[in-house]
């Protein structure tokens, strides 16, 4: 049964990978104060993330499947009417989570002792600060234009893979509709007015998005986008309304550059993926509509394209085993995780055999 999915086996492929990223220890590391990642250190964390469970990626459909979350994140990031908006698009994704675990406790403490965290963290932060972080967030992906399908079907992706931003529909809540000039004198009396016709079609919000644990986002950036009743959030007209469930990405791939794995790269590096024990494989994803096409695309990659896991072999560098040590030390779990038998291991199972 290696390519036969059943929902109780998508069940548990889905909480596997969940319970690892939303780890108690893996999340302190990721709130703790710190320079933004690299991107090879952001790809080692995603390769970790997808093979943490009995499901298993060969090159060519993990490469499609990250160049996908990445393109995704950054046009949810790019569309933001306002910077503090990243907040919603982030709650979103965590909700969409939620809805995955429902019928597992355990997992759901996690995400929502996550989800306060980042209503601690966050919510207190300024326009200002949120401005910074959009424009941290968007230098990283400004080098990645890589087309996907379901964005050039929306028309909010020109063919050289570039996002295009909206001209009309709700301008940013707290804001006001562009049309009118007002002038005050010396003493802030308003003086006169006068209005100016647009090139768009705004409106005005109805409410803001609501940034508590549970509530209405408003915001749809962040959603499922291959939900056929999603709305199109970039409000552009002509676009498409809906979207078809099983879409094929087009990709022009991107060359990201050779960085030095960063503190994180360097707690998930060295570390071997076991496969499952016993006679049975795991389950493997095809992103492609065929394996033929899969294997095409595995062949005709350019070898320079490719993304590379850099193993570190840390029990030969006396100087950092010690650092290393003490880190795994604080990523020990000491709390009871799902039973996953002998199939699959989580990423902190895999620290701990290092």
């Amino acid at each position: 049964r290696v390519d036969e999915w059943t929902d109780v086996d998508r069940k548990r492929v889905m909480n596997d990978i969940i319970t690892t990223m939303f780890n108690k220890k893996f999340m302190e590391e990721l709130f703790k104060p710190q320079e933004l990642y690299s991107k090879k250190a952001l790809r080692t964390v995603y390769d970790r993330l997808a093979h943490a469970s009995i499901m298993r990626l060969n090159q060519a459909s993990m490469d499609k499947l990250y160049d996908l979350m990445t393109m995704a994140f950054k046009y949810q990031v790019l569309l933001c009417p306002r910077p503090k908006d990243i907040l919603l698009v982030t709650f979103n994704h965590l909700d969409a989570i939620k809805d995955f675990i429902q019928d597992a406790p355990g997992i759901l403490n996690q995400v929502d002792e996550t989800f306060r965290q980042l209503i601690d963290t966050y919510c207190g932060l300024s326009a200002g600060e949120f401005q910074l972080i959009r424009q941290t967030l968007l230098v990283f992906f400004q080098d990645m234009h890589i087309r996907v399908s379901i964005f050039l079907k929306d028309k909010v992706q020109n063919s050289n893979g570039r996002f295009v931003l909206p001209i009309s529909g709700p301008v940013p809540w707290g804001t006001e509709v562009p049309g009118l000039i007002r002038m005050f004198n010396h003493n802030g009396n308003e003086v006169k007015r006068t209005e100016f016709t647009t090139d768009g079609n705004y409106v005005t919000p109805q409410r803001e998005g609501s940034f508590e644990l549970y509530g209405d986002r408003v915001l749809k950036l962040g959603t499922n986008m291959y939900s056929v009743s999603r709305p199109v959030e970039t409000h552009m007209s002509g676009s498409s309304k809906t979207l078809a469930s099983h879409a094929k990405e087009n990709r022009v791939p991107n060359l990201l550059a050779k960085e030095e794995l960063n503190f994180l790269a360097r707690l998930l590096g060295g570390l071997e993926v076991k496969k499952p024990a016993g006679s049975e494989t795991g389950f493997r994803l095809n992103l492609f509509t065929t394996d033929e096409e899969e294997e095409h695309a595995a062949l005709t990659r350019p070898e320079e394209l490719s993304y590379k896991v850099i193993n570190i072999e840390a029990t030969q560098e006396p100087g950092r085993q010690a650092e290393l040590s003490r880190i795994l030390g604080e990523l020990e779990v000491t709390e009871p995780r799902p039973a996953s038998g002998e199939k699959g291991e989580d990423l902190l199972a895999l620290m701990d055999a290092l």
